[in-house]
């Protein structure tokens, strides 16, 4: 078996600035881990399919307003800029963001064409972008749009998001909430930003599952979330397609958050993903201490190619 990374080095080209978190070496030091992992020659770099050859932007305007996408571009073609104070546009963040959708759409296709797991390798992450507006360093909804390509493309009944990124999924949320077919589950420091989140958030079709987690957790406190609140939720909706909102700051050592994750825990989280099903997207959000963000994801994949 051979898992797919769908991967380009034009996700570099997003340029945040020095000082900034959500920066192009993430992407470099996880390349560069899975390249140095002993079953590297089990990853299938997969590049991205080019915007032009599919319908990205109906699929981006299924769930933003033209207003929002007409904003990251006039920025974009105006040498950059910013839409909130953490979010930055450089020259060639618009149609990077294209890509990285592109991406996730390929993780669908992949996922569903093999019935195994894909790892969606892209940047900038999205699952704060809300309908009229990025923030928190994502531009469009990412997760989201791929939950309604697999539904409304793809023919899919029921598909599910978990987000295990340590910030909630506040766009990904909206854009899910009142879709029947559709749920969400995300496990997030609380309090931390953006502020949402909830336990008592749980959707119109009761397809919401929000589980705040205090500061100092650890995989002791999460592990009984798994087994008690997320397998029993995401088991009792039998979705067709996981999607996995794989941010990796939750580790002890990010700097943005105060979970006391390991990067081994991530392994054991995917393990519960791969007991629910094996057609799993996996698709990058957070993670910005660089060692600990590469080896997350060597766990993460390393379990799927167990």
């Amino acid at each position: 078996m051979k898992l797919p990374v769908i991967y380009s080095d034009e996700f570099q080209l997003h340029q945040t600035g020095r000082s900034h978190p959500e920066r192009p070496a993430r992407l470099g030091a996880i390349v560069e881990a899975l390249k140095a992992s002993p079953w590297a020659d089990r990853i299938q770099w997969e590049l991205p399919t080019p915007v032009e050859e599919r319908s990205v932007m109906a699929a981006i305007e299924r769930l933003h307003a033209p207003r929002h996408i007409h904003e990251v571009e006039v920025l974009a073609h105006h040498g950059g800029g910013r839409v909130d104070m953490d979010t930055v546009v450089s020259p060639h963040s618009y149609e990077v963001a294209l890509l990285a959708v592109s991406g996730w759409l390929d993780g669908v296709d992949r996922a569903l064409a093999t019935g195994k797991p894909a790892f969606v390798l892209a940047r900038p992450p999205g699952h704060h972008a809300e309908r009229d507006r990025g923030m928190g360093f994502c531009l469009f909804s990412n997760a989201a749009i791929a939950a309604y390509y697999a539904i409304e493309q793809c023919g899919l009944n029921r598909v599910a998001i978990l987000d295990w990124d340590v910030h909630h999924g506040n766009g990904t949320q909206a854009a899910i909430e009142s879709h029947p077919q559709l749920a969400y589950c995300s496990l997030h420091q609380s309090p931390c930003y953006p502020g949402t989140g909830d336990a008592s958030e749980t959707g119109q079709h009761h397809n919401v599952l929000n589980l705040p987690m205090s500061a100092g957790s650890t995989r002791a406190d999460y592990q009984p979330m798994f087994e008690s609140k997320v397998m029993p939720f995401l088991t009792s909706f039998q979705p067709d397609l996981l999607i996995v909102s794989a941010g990796y700051d939750a580790c002890a050592s990010d700097p943005l958050a105060s979970i006391n994750l390991q990067p081994e825990d991530y392994g054991i989280f995917t393990d519960y993903c791969l007991q629910l099903t094996r057609r799993i997207v996996f698709g990058l959000e957070g993670g910005y201490h660089l060692d600990a963000l590469s080896q997350s994801v060597v766990a993460t994949i390393g379990r799927c190619l167990a």
